[in-house]
């Protein structure tokens, strides 16, 4: 029994040593950087890399510099103020979408760059160039979104490119550019005939055409960079008499005075017509007339204000209901003389709405709204209007914008309250001036 349980002993101490062998043929060198970062094996036993290094002690240390880590966006706006440090042009807007074409043959990051070349597109000044949109297209790799089943085709297939694409289109409808023949190969090269952006396209060509020419009154393209060509036109776009006349009341100068200050005087341009003229002419002089302003219009992207002078609604019993001109209108009709055969709810009278309006006579734009301006274009006016000179006028400025008020600051109080006040060193004939302040009204408009 002691030699079968001594035999048993020894051929275990043999399979003992049998494995320790390998296992310290396994086990780093001690003396190696790997060792000195690793924890002393156990036992003898191999284990994995993954359990060789210390869980307290993390892979990579995350310091406050990678927090803030800018984007990739903020990274290609930077880039194009390194490139375009010069005049901000086409031309250069072009070499900055070069230089990003030849970083990279995979074109990385470039839905990121699409969106920053996006929105720097304004400064550049290339917000209306087909070219240009066609340029940002080619940027995106071809042949490399395209759906090949109809898996792919139903599930978006890389939709934050598709979403980059549509984008890009969408400002192209903003701004109304049309797309051509170019936009719609290189739509069908990145992304397929199949995709959202191609629809976008489709889109763009069908509507783009049936809304090009309906507006019967389109504005240039280029509006006029002097400030009273400007004026003039935008005087005509309001008139809605096609014989209103535009009268240049005064245009600007600089005059030197005797102490040798230069005085910078505004240009005055007002506008009225034939009607207009009437009307006045039959005025109440013992009802005041009004100069209110400035009311703001938009031409584009450019805004101009312009003053007008109104009455207050004639009362009750002093409108006049003056018969209809037969010839004034053959397309609408203010009264039907002929009788047809209509029922007992039928109604033979026309459904317009009345409108609490006063009428307003006449129109002008100045580059500087003070009273003494404006009351400048109210001396001139009555050459042709004798009636102002016996009619109050009383003045409704609102402050406005800043290069509009250059007169004093009393004439601007923020207050609604009226002050009544005449210029006795300089009177003009029958005319008091008052100045009230109110709220900015709406735009008026000629009620005969």
């Amino acid at each position: 029994m002691r030699i079968a349980r001594s035999l048993q002993q020894l051929q275990g101490l043999r399979l003992l040593r049998g494995s320790w062998q390998p296992a310290r043929v396994l086990q780093p060198d001690p003396h190696s950087p790997s060792a000195a970062r690793s924890t002393p094996q156990h036992r003898g036993f191999h284990s994995s890399p993954a359990f060789a290094k210390d869980p307290r002690v993390p892979e990579r240390f995350v310091s406050e510099d990678d927090k803030k880590r800018p984007k990739s966006l903020v990274l290609h706006d930077n880039l194009f103020e390194q490139i375009a440090m010069g005049p901000k042009s086409k031309a250069t807007f072009t070499k900055v979408i070069d230089v990003f074409n030849k970083r990279d043959i995979r074109r990385r990051g470039h839905v990121e760059f699409i969106y920053a070349a996006l929105k720097k597109m304004p400064e550049f000044g290339v917000e209306r160039d087909l070219s240009v949109y066609n340029k940002l297209l080619d940027v995106f790799p071809k042949e490399v979104f395209v759906p090949t089943n109809f898996i792919q085709r139903m599930f978006n297939h890389y939709p934050r490119q598709q979403e980059c694409g549509i984008e890009l289109l969408e400002q192209m409808e903003n701004y109304g550019i049309m797309p051509n023949v170019e936009t719609k190969v290189l739509l069908v090269q990145i992304f397929g005939e199949k995709s959202h952006p191609m629809r976008k396209y489709q889109r763009i060509m069908y509507w783009f055409p049936k809304f090009k020419h309906s507006n019967p009154f389109p504005i240039p393209r280029h509006l006029p960079e002097d400030p009273v060509d400007l004026a003039r036109l935008s005087l005509t776009r309001i008139a809605n008499d096609l014989d209103a006349k535009v009268t240049v009341h005064q245009l600007p100068c600089t005059e030197v005075t005797e102490t040798g200050e230069e005085v910078h005087l505004p240009y005055i341009l007002g506008i009225q017509s034939p009607s207009q003229r009437e009307l006045l002419a039959k005025h109440n002089p013992s009802r005041p007339l009004f100069v209110e302003g400035p009311f703001p219009l938009w031409l584009r992207s450019t805004c101009v204000h312009y003053y007008i002078l109104r009455a207050d609604p004639p009362l009750p019993e002093e409108k006049v209901e003056e018969p209809y001109d037969p010839e004034r209108s053959f397309y609408y009709p203010l009264q039907l003389d002929f009788s047809l055969d209509r029922d007992f709810w039928d109604e033979e009278d026309f459904d317009v709405e009345d409108l609490d309006e006063g009428p307003v006579f006449a129109m002008c734009m100045t580059s500087q709204g003070d009273q003494t301006t404006l009351g400048q274009w109210i001396s001139d006016l009555q050459l042709n209007n004798p009636i102002l000179g016996r009619v109050p006028t009383l003045f409704r400025l609102d402050p406005g914008p800043q290069h509009l008020q250059r007169g004093d600051e009393e004439e601007s109080d923020h207050g609604h309250q009226l002050h009544e006040e005449s210029d006795k060193d300089d009177p003009q004939p029958g005319e008091d001036t008052e100045t009230v302040l109110e709220e900015e009204p709406r735009r008026s408009t000629v009620k005969q």
